[in-house]
């Protein structure tokens, strides 16, 4: 069996393939549909499946884990995303690329559910925010590379899920040379035994660990399915967006690390509402250069390595604020909220393109950005907080 540093690097190694999973499928399917003549508003709730497989099965995880272990779980779910993959071959449906999907968003938060409650829980409070840094960073990594398979289709249209698929599999089975652990089973004693007074005690404690997850899905469902549509309208060209998308992706990559090893050092409230400042200035230089190409580049770059780290620094705010015997439900919470986000993002971007035409598409992520910074700088600190509930 492998040591704990290996186990780490295992389980890093499942969520970055399942970062280049989600990556792949967003851009390949709408590709391939919009090629099969499926219309553009078809092909947006299409793409909703992996999040509602996300929603739908978050409520569910918590007892199963508690009873499985870890272990277990994550290899339920890895299984599930890499079978699914490898489906989508087997028949060109509509319904039935929409159940794997659904099955994806099933398997990657199963996945996602059981790799974050292990590091979480087994990390030091000193490298808490470091070690959940490299999950955001690989995630990001594997999320960045997704979308290059879809170079692949001129080949075969089957070929980037047989790949996608055999690299999960890959991944999957290094997970068998890891032993199993359980999480703190002592709900029953502070909140009861039914998740649900699980979920309202962690809600209570540590609201605000949750937006900013909920903000990053609203920002990566936006930035990849709206601003595309915005860019074009204002006259950019289809190769240009697909030079400037990426950006903030890819500067993400370069902040994951450093702002989570200094949350770790000044404290996860004091970072997240400074990157959350930053990402304000670069999105309201975005709607003022929004016809330079450079402008856009250099603005969604700016953006990517302040808000690109919002997720693993959500993440690591709600280690801070909840007890350990809460975050099973605080890491399935926290995959609600990006989900949640990552729904109201596409719907509320375009709406706000279809009844406010004259106002730039950035001030939209400028308002979103601005209610998070509020409602996180009015919270409570983890101290503050910890010291109320004790």
């Amino acid at each position: 069996m492998v040591s704990t540093r290996t186990r780490f690097w295992i389980l890093i190694g499942l969520v970055t393939i399942s970062g280049f999973s989600q990556g792949m499928l967003l851009p390949l399917l709408a590709v391939i549909l919009e090629q099969n003549g499926i219309s553009s508003s078809i092909n947006g709730l299409h793409a909703t499946g992996l999040y509602i497989g996300i929603l739908i099965s978050s409520p569910f995880m918590e007892k199963p884990l508690q009873k499985l272990g870890y272990k277990p779980v994550i290899m339920i779910g890895g299984a599930l995303v890499f079978i699914s993959l490898a489906l989508f071959p087997f028949w060109q449906a509509l319904w039935f690329w929409f159940i794997l999907r659904v099955a994806i968003g099933i398997g990657d938060q199963i996945l996602h559910f059981g790799t974050q409650t292990w590091i979480t829980a087994t990390s030091a409070s000193h490298s808490r925010g470091k070690n959940i840094a490299y999950y955001g960073l690989f995630f990001s990594l594997g999320f960045t590379i997704g979308p290059l398979m879809t170079n692949l289709l001129e080949f075969n249209i089957y070929l980037p899920f047989l790949v996608s698929s055999g690299l999960s599999l890959m991944v999957w089975l290094m997970m068998w040379r890891v032993n199993n652990e359980t999480p703190p089973n002592d709900q029953a004693t502070a909140y009861g035994t039914s998740s649900y007074k699980r979920f309202l005690g962690a809600i209570k404690i540590g609201w605000a660990a949750f937006l900013p997850p909920m903000a990053y899905g609203f920002l990566e469902a936006t930035l990849h399915g709206i601003f595309p549509v915005y860019g074009l309208r204002i006259g950019h060209d289809v190769n240009v967006l697909s030079f400037i998308i990426p950006s903030f992706a890819a500067a993400s990559l370069l902040s994951q690390i450093p702002l989570g090893a200094l949350s770790d050092r000044v404290g996860r409230k004091i970072v997240i509402l400074t990157v959350l400042s930053g990402g304000i200035a670069a999105f309201i230089l975005a709607a003022i250069f929004e016809e330079s190409t450079f402008g856009l580049f250099a603005t969604f770059a700016m953006g990517g390595l302040f808000v690109g780290s919002l997720f693993s620094l959500g993440i690591s705010y709600m280690t801070d604020l909840l007890p350990r015997e809460l975050l099973p439900a605080g890491n399935i919470l926290c995959g609600m909220a990006f989900s949640i986000g990552s729904i109201l993002g596409p719907f509320l971007s375009g709406a706000f393109l279809d009844f406010i035409p004259g106002l730039s598409f950035f001030y939209i992520i400028v308002a979103l950005l601005v209610i998070v910074f509020a409602a996180t700088a009015l919270s409570s600190d983890p101290q503050t907080q910890k010291t109320a509930d004790a």
